[in-house]
């Protein structure tokens, strides 16, 4: 069970307590400044096993409705926002049974009602932990959380103008993150790109890094070229890290589009390597039990524009549960969606409830790896592929990659 305020998830002792209370809160997001305000679900990270099914009690002491985004977690239609669940009011309060069918590294936040809100908001790392012993020293997470200040050092919204603003970057609340590991050590690290517009690009540098899994599913474990990878908003990546045991301070950098920043170091210590020999390349992580095969050939195919001036994606906060869905499914038939960015700049659309596959160009296959969002370029179309397995009402948003762009959702059904 619960809520883990350490750094270490897996060895740390968590309160028994699953209570979640948005308020206001303080962020020093300026060196020797006094903090900024910004709403908050704590500093907690929620952290349970696969097969779980803990009850989450939820209060709201803001100004404002909120609505929890349990994102990467499928199946669970009672917990899906606008339309399994409806907003919260200010003062109110909300239990919740959360079913955790998967392991793996996930997002709850309050983003989805968040465009133009009075203050900027934070992000909880969901961490479901695997029923099997992983073969790693020890298990980091690291929540990447983007800020857009004013002069003043107050912390817009997104939906607003940035102008006049400087971006401003967190891991787990702290502009700087130091590390300490050890020789030849092997670590789990989970990135989150908890970021409300921002594909990122995240490098570290000296030591061999391993993606074992994206957007919380297990992939086929690939060497990130470099010690590099990219993230969509709201994207995760869990990655093993071997440490070389000379290598000294090793950066782990962010790239935003615009410029390199330093976000955080691995610290090599002093102490002697904790093996004689670097550990082997790692096994896949347990799968989750998604299917192994789609049937592309009965698939139900849907073209979906997104980006742009699309008037049928309305913004969360117009949006109504009586609009016809995008797409009815039968339970248990594959869908394949045709993502049509309109829009003249990169577009991310992530899918409510279910993981997909991303297609190959030619429908000839997909790529070994499973996804919940996904980037897709200025006037660039991309496939993908699901199991409509879990029936209920589901939704899909979709944004610009642009601080002011307005979050826009649609929905669908599996019957």
């Amino acid at each position: 069970m619960a809520l883990d305020r350490s750094a270490r998830p897996a060895r740390a002792e968590a309160p028994a307590s699953n209570a979640l209370r948005a308020k206001p809160g303080l962020l020093s997001l300026r060196e020797g400044e006094a903090a900024t305000p910004i709403w908050s679900l704590g500093d907690a990270r929620l952290l349970f096993k696969r097969g779980e099914i803990p009850q989450i009690v939820l209060a709201n002491d803001l100004s404002v409705p909120l609505a929890l985004n349990w994102r990467g977690v499928d199946g669970v239609a009672a917990a899906e926002p606008l339309l399994g669940r409806s907003p919260l009011a200010p003062g109110a309060s909300d239990t919740l049974r959360l079913p955790l069918r998967h392991a793996g590294t996930y997002l709850c936040d309050v983003a989805l009602l968040g465009d133009g809100a009075a203050q900027a908001s934070r992000s909880l790392p969901l961490i479901v932990t695997e029923t099997e012993t992983i073969a790693v020293d020890r298990d980091e997470t690291c929540l990447i959380e983007g800020w857009r200040l004013k002069a003043d050092g107050t912390a817009i919204p997104p939906g607003l103008d940035p102008t006049g603003t400087v971006p401003v970057y967190t891991v787990n609340g702290q502009l700087k993150r130091e590390i300490p590991v050890r020789g030849r050590e092997r670590l789990r690290v989970r990135f989150i790109n908890a970021l409300q517009r921002n594909v990122i690009a995240l490098k570290i540098e000296h030591h061999n890094v391993t993606v074992m899994a994206l957007d919380g599913e297990p992939t086929e474990p690939f060497l990130a070229r470099g010690g590099a990878f990219a993230l969509a908003p709201g994207g995760r990546a869990d990655v093993f890290v071997d440490v070389a045991p000379a290598a000294g301070p090793s950066s782990i950098l962010l790239h935003d589009g615009e410029a390199a920043r330093t976000i955080a170091r691995l610290v090599v210590s002093d102490e002697p390597p904790v093996r004689a020999d670097m550990l082997t390349p790692a096994p896949a992580l347990p799968s989750n039990g998604l299917p192994p095969r789609l049937d592309l050939k009965t698939a139900l195919r849907v073209d979906l524009p997104i980006g742009g001036d699309q008037k049928d994606w309305p913004p969360p906060a117009t949006f109504a549960a009586t609009a016809p869905p995008a797409f009815h499914a039968k339970a248990g038939r594959a869908v394949v969606l045709s993502l049509i960015n309109r829009a003249q700049m990169t577009s991310v659309f992530h899918l409510h409830g279910h993981h997909f596959r991303l297609l190959d160009r030619l429908d000839d296959g997909w790529k070994p790896f499973w996804l919940d969002t996904i980037a897709i370029d200025a006037g660039q179309t991309q496939r993908i592929a699901f199991a409509a397995e879990y029936p209920g009402r589901w939704l899909m948003e979709a944004v610009e990659a642009h601080w002011q762009a307005p979050r826009r959702v649609r929905w669908f059904s599996v019957d």
